[in-house]
């Protein structure tokens, strides 16, 4: 039975070639523009390189006082006294970073001014990132302890300043002070919030030490646990530390951080009540992608009607002749269903253009999209969600409607 629904649909979408294109159109354009979001929220969210480990990190990027009222709020990043204090030794923890932010700075070299990002970093930063080394080695904690002025760069900062040559042991000048290239890594994807830089080097290496003592101030800090099952313990010693703590500025009361993974990292910053950030950022993209995919289920309920009164004769003889209302529908939404896996298949084609569009426009530095496994099940999917939803009305108005009015025109 479904063999013949599936030719019966192949059939009349071939014959209608003007509702199928419409129809096609719509989906496939749809499933691109949402293909397309996904690849990128994939690339933000989901462990990648060099964040391969972050499945099992928790991290701290933001930092919140309140006053006693709680009106007064002042909101920012983590200072290193801070991270330093409050992350050590906690349970469960394999391993602790802590670094500044990729900070933006221009630097000058063979004449011509280069804009570069600078982060500052201790020696477990490497072990806990998994970049991969073109050249040379990370620096060490003896390096760091020192304050020796070395540096690793990324491959494409070392084309600009070496012509693609080796840069190791070759001095790099920025933000004012010279450094010794060690190490040379492929280019991180700006989306990668921990992982991305163009240059790094040791956290003693930062001019002014007053760094050391400040609560708040640019850097944050990345807690490796042996496993996701430490979270629990990890958070809840973090929230005792933290609790205890009392701000240095007597305009405040309290001070409130959490240990986040990167999506709860990201709601913490947009929204103001980190307890209900994560789930706020989770009703605001799935609102998003109910409401982009509303319209064309729509228009496609609208298109379908159509066909429906314009096979209304079709659909009286075939009632006429014994057809049972229950065989109509199924036969409608298996129609429905296959255009919309068909719109599926030209959408992700589509996608895969697109995206490998926007890759060579390189608009987010450094990141490479990609359409995997994952995205793919999911768009196709989200078109046999599209062709039930859309074909479910248009079906139930044909089973409806009487053979001898179907023949006289379609009145229902």
């Amino acid at each position: 039975m479904l063999k013949n629904y599936i030719k019966l649909a192949l059939k009349v979408l071939r014959r209608r070639k003007f509702f199928t294109f419409i129809s096609l159109f719509g989906i496939s354009m749809t499933l691109v523009v949402l293909m397309l979001a996904t690849a990128i929220l994939d690339n933000l969210f989901v462990p990648r390189a060099p964040e391969t480990r972050f499945e099992r990190a928790l991290t701290v990027y933001t930092l919140m006082m309140k006053s006693a009222d709680g009106n007064g709020r002042r909101t920012g990043q983590p200072g290193y006294r801070f991270l330093d204090t409050n992350l050590r030794d906690l349970p469960g923890a394999e391993k602790v970073t802590i670094f500044s932010t990729a900070a933006p700075l221009p630097m000058y070299a063979n004449g011509r001014k280069i804009e570069t990002h600078l982060r500052r970093t201790d020696a477990e930063y490497w072990q806990i990132l998994d970049h991969q080394f073109i050249e040379g080695a990370p620096f060490t904690k003896a390096d760091n302890d020192e304050g020796r002025f070395v540096a690793v760069i990324t491959d494409d900062m070392r084309d600009q300043l070496f012509a693609g040559t080796s840069a190791l042991g070759k001095t790099i000048d920025v933000d004012g002070q010279r450094f010794r290239v060690i190490g040379v890594v492929r280019a991180v994807p700006i989306t990668r919030i921990a992982g991305f830089s163009e240059i790094w080097a040791p956290i003693r290496t930062v001019k002014n030490p007053e760094f050391l003592r400040r609560t708040m101030d640019g850097f944050g800090g990345v807690v490796l646990a042996r496993s996701k099952d430490d979270f629990p313990r990890m958070r809840a010693e973090f929230a005792r530390r933290v609790n205890a703590l009392r701000p240095e500025d007597p305009h405040f009361k309290t001070v409130h951080a959490g240990l986040d993974t990167t999506f709860e990292a990201v709601a913490r910053l947009f929204f103001r009540d980190p307890e209900n950030g994560v789930l706020t950022l989770r009703l605001v993209l799935l609102a998003a992608a109910l409401l982009f995919m509303t319209l064309p289920t729509l228009n496609l309920i609208t298109i379908n009607l159509s066909r429906i009164m314009e096979r209304a004769s079709e659909i009286g003889v075939r009632k006429a002749f014994g057809a049972s209302s229950r065989a109509l529908v199924g036969q409608f939404i298996v129609e429905n269903v296959v255009l919309t896996l068909i719109g599926g298949i030209v959408g992700f084609i589509l996608a895969v253009v697109a995206i490998g569009v926007l890759n060579d426009l390189s608009i987010i530095p450094y990141a490479r999209f990609d359409v995997n496994l994952r995205i793919f099940v999911w768009g196709i999917l989200t078109a046999a969600l599209f062709g039930v939803l859309s074909g479910v009305y248009p079906a139930w108005r044909m089973s409806r409607m009487q053979a001898v009015n179907a023949l006289r025109g379609g009145a229902a």
